[in-house]
């Protein structure tokens, strides 16, 4: 990976990673980067549950990239462990440099070590070159999801 570095996101990294997830049409409407006291009480419960990994990128300790990958026991499909591979972001600065075909295959090979026999992740219907990079990775658009807000 270079100079690339795959770390813990630690409290120093939220200002960095809110304004990854701000920084789109779709991540402006629901981000507030004025506002990063929720962002660190969620990061506090991350890092206190052993099946939560929120990973950044960095690259000369600048946060370039982030994702979250969740861990899942369960009964299904034989009784298989999968995991969730949630909030991918790329700062516009590295966006088609390798980055996050990088970060996508870190999540595979740790939801490998941790057991994992399926590595799932959802993408907004609308983001369409998104879903192309998914499937140039691997990934086949399998299934519908539906979401309820609450």
């Amino acid at each position: 990976m270079g100079d690339l570095e795959i770390r813990a996101a630690v409290a120093d990294d939220v200002a960095a990673i809110v304004a990854m997830l701000a920084d789109d049409p779709l991540g402006a409407q629901r981000e507030s980067p004025d506002d990063l006291a929720p962002y660190l009480a969620a990061l506090e419960r991350l890092s206190a549950d052993p099946n939560q990994r929120l990973v950044v990128a960095t690259r000369e300790s600048r946060v370039v990239g982030t994702l979250q990958l969740t861990i899942i026991p369960g009964l299904s499909r034989r009784a298989s462990t999968r995991s969730i591979i949630e909030g991918v972001r790329i700062h516009a600065d590295e966006r088609g440099s390798g980055l996050g075909s990088q970060l996508i295959m870190w999540a595979v090979d740790e939801s490998r070590a941790q057991g994992c026999q399926l590595v799932q992740l959802t993408s907004d219907a609308s983001r369409t070159d998104a879903h192309r990079f998914y499937e140039r990775l691997g990934f086949e658009a399998s299934h519908v999801g539906f979401k309820l807000q609450l």
